[in-house]
């Protein structure tokens, strides 16, 4: 009789590596393993299939979906204005639907029964994850070691691999996780559960230190079609070439690092040190053009969905019919955010150097403290009466029960 399969979600790192091995061990799986290349790299990918098939597998999959995660997700968290918390550019988070929607594509293309990742038992991406399988496809089981097995600490991994020749990247000189994407690179766990503890110098990889960037600022312009990211400094680039080029540019400069203390889904805190490099420029000139051209209200209220979009993500509801609905109000609003944001980098600092737009609302004869023909001061003295008559309202009395039972003359009301 034919073993059961079960596509692993695999990054060749300490955790899956492991499970390649738990797995045989605990269910006698035929292991399929499936690697998402979301850009973290061909340092990362290099000789990873042999090594998982070295470690059990019996099939192998490097899917690049490089592109689907760039055009069907993070340009859709770009045109919200999602950021997690005022700090967090979701990195890992919005990685997470994409790479379990691929591992369902599998699973149904191999005929496996189950799926298993390596996330662990405190962590979001179980629940991200997860989420993502139940909304594809609920009838795979889910097996998540983490929350199975007597291994209780990635230092404990380290003792299981080694017991069983497993190689792995990680030591326990050097014990802190790191997940890489095309949008960033995250830090956490080991050393860096310190808060107090900066993170070491040479720890960054995408970006270098803001005081080691050059002494002389560097000018470049992006450019969006309704909401979207599609030329840097004139020149339209594809979708995953652009952010390459972000990043490369941004990280020269030492801009987008993150050191945040962040309230993860489960209710605990947790410290992370995260480089976005790219994801910055973008996000901040995106940010640029909506304030040039969305009216008040509008932009107010997208600020409030924004914080909403941005939880949606990072508790994994991607595939939730509220993400869903919350788009179809995004996508209204960006119409007319269309433009070019010029920008200066200097020593980790981004700064507005000038704003173009065919749909601004910005109208400097409406503005202007010069003469002009278009804006009456006079009619503002009705405005004020009007919208601040709540207020008089409320003056007059409190007024009057401070008074009442006075004898004092009644005054009158000033009236404009």
């Amino acid at each position: 009789m034919a073993k059961e399969k079960v596509v692993l979600a695999y990054s060749g790192g300490l955790d899956t590596s492991v499970i390649v091995k738990w797995l045989q061990e605990e269910y006698n799986y035929d292991i399929v393993a499936m690697t998402a290349d979301v850009g973290q790299g061909e340092d990362e990918l290099e000789g990873l299939e042999e090594k998982a098939y070295k470690s059990g597998a019996s099939q192998v999959f490097v899917e690049n979906i490089q592109e689907e995660l760039v055009t069907d997700y993070i340009f859709p968290m770009i045109q919200s204005g999602a950021v997690y918390e005022g700090k967090y550019l979701l990195g890992t988070a919005i990685a997470r639907p994409v790479i379990g929607k691929k591992m369902v594509e599998i699973a149904e293309k191999v005929g496996a029964t189950a799926v298993a990742h390596g996330a662990t038992g405190k962590g979001n991406d179980q629940v991200r994850f997860e989420f993502s399988v139940k909304a594809l496809n609920p009838f795979l089981k889910i097996i998540s070691p983490w929350r199975e097995w007597d291994l209780q600490s990635r230092s404990d991994c380290i003792e299981y691999a080694n017991k069983h020749n497993i190689p792995i990247p990680v030591t326990a000189e050097k014990p802190y996780s790191t997940d890489r994407n095309l949008w960033h690179i995250s830090f956490e766990g080991g050393v860096l559960e310190d808060p107090a503890r900066m993170p070491d110098r040479d720890m960054f990889r995408l970006t270098v230190d803001p005081m080691d960037a050059p002494d002389q600022p560097e000018e470049l312009s992006i450019s969006f079609e309704k909401g979207i990211p599609y030329a840097v400094n004139g020149r339209k680039l594809g979708p995953v070439q652009l952010i390459e080029e972000m990043n490369k540019i941004a990280g020269r400069h030492g801009v987008g690092r993150i050191d945040l203390v962040e309230n993860r889904l489960l209710g605990m805190k947790s410290r992370g040190i995260y480089e976005t490099p790219g994801g910055t420029l973008l996000t901040f000139a995106h940010r640029e053009l909506e304030h040039f051209t969305l009216d008040r209200e509008t932009f107010h209220y997208k600020e409030e969905l924004a914080l909403k979009y941005a939880e949606q993500i990072y508790y994994g509801m991607w595939f939730a019919p509220l993400r869903e609905a919350l788009d179809g109000f995004i996508q209204s609003t960006q119409q007319n955010v269309s433009g070019t944001i010029s920008l200066k980098l200097y020593k980790g600092n981004i700064i507005v150097a000038g704003r173009k737009s065919d749909y601004t609302l910005y109208n400097p004869e409406m503005v202007t403290f010069e003469a002009d023909d278009l804006f009456d001061q006079k009619d503002a003295q009705g405005f004020i009466n009007l919208y601040g008559l709540p207020l008089m309202i409320k003056g007059i009395m409190e007024s009057q029960r401070k008074d009442k039972g006075k004898d004092k003359p009644k005054q009158e009301v000033q009236k404009s």
